[in-house]
């Protein structure tokens, strides 16, 4: 009897001890909320630079500073953009004799350089390349059939024509202006095939700049 006495306040105690510890751990070991006491923060993670304390085990991250006394970028200026300059007839010598020569002819309703004009381009060129601060006014004309608006339109696709001819052989298209009179101009008043063979053409006048007392 004495000793069951003895042993009823052990056990007790035992299972105080057993419940007290159950509590606070829980079942699967976590922290549960025990009355007059405080919960435990988690551990922080091992690489968590902003909870984890800096010793010389745990250094933070080092930061690259700029290199001192560099100069300052430059950037590259952009090549100029070149301008062409223009020139005005108003500004020239214009001599419609000098390549009379070499007119060019064309088909009825055609503004076509034909192979046999080819020697006229050629010559023309030649004459412009001989002095580079010549310039060239080509008039392109029709015969009179035809409206005159269509044949003002006709004149200029000639002129054109002739231009392109000799860009072809490497004069500057930016010397050479064009202008169409259409079939106000013809070079023969006849009314016949052979007048209307004549006037349709592209004429060439040879333009040089004005001296500077002029």
């Amino acid at each position: 009897m004495k000793l069951n006495n003895l042993l009823l306040p052990v056990a007790l105690a035992l299972i105080a001890a057993f419940a007290t510890t159950g509590c606070k751990h829980g079942l699967n070991g976590q922290l549960t909320d025990v009355p007059g006491q405080r919960l435990r923060a988690p551990a922080p993670a091992p690489n968590d630079w902003n909870t984890k304390p800096l010793t010389t085990q745990n250094p933070q991250p080092i930061v690259a500073s700029p290199i001192p006394n560099l100069p300052p970028a430059v950037a590259t200026p952009a090549a100029p953009i070149p301008t062409t300059t223009t020139w005005e007839l108003a500004d020239m010598l214009q001599d419609p004799e000098k390549l009379a020569a070499y007119t060019v002819h064309f088909k009825f309703d055609s503004a076509i350089v034909q192979d046999s004009e080819q020697a006229n381009v050629a010559s023309v060129g030649q004459a412009l390349s001989a002095n580079p601060a010549a310039k060239l006014l080509i008039e392109g004309n029709c015969d009179e059939r035809g409206t005159e608006e269509y044949n003002r339109s006709l004149g200029e696709r000639r002129a054109l024509a002739l231009r392109e001819a000799l860009a072809k052989i490497g004069i500057d298209p930016l010397r050479i202006r064009t202008i169409s009179y259409g079939k106000d101009k013809p070079v023969d008043p006849g009314h016949d095939q052979a007048a209307w063979a004549k006037n349709r053409r592209g004429q060439f006048v040879y333009c040089t700049p004005k001296s500077p007392i002029q």
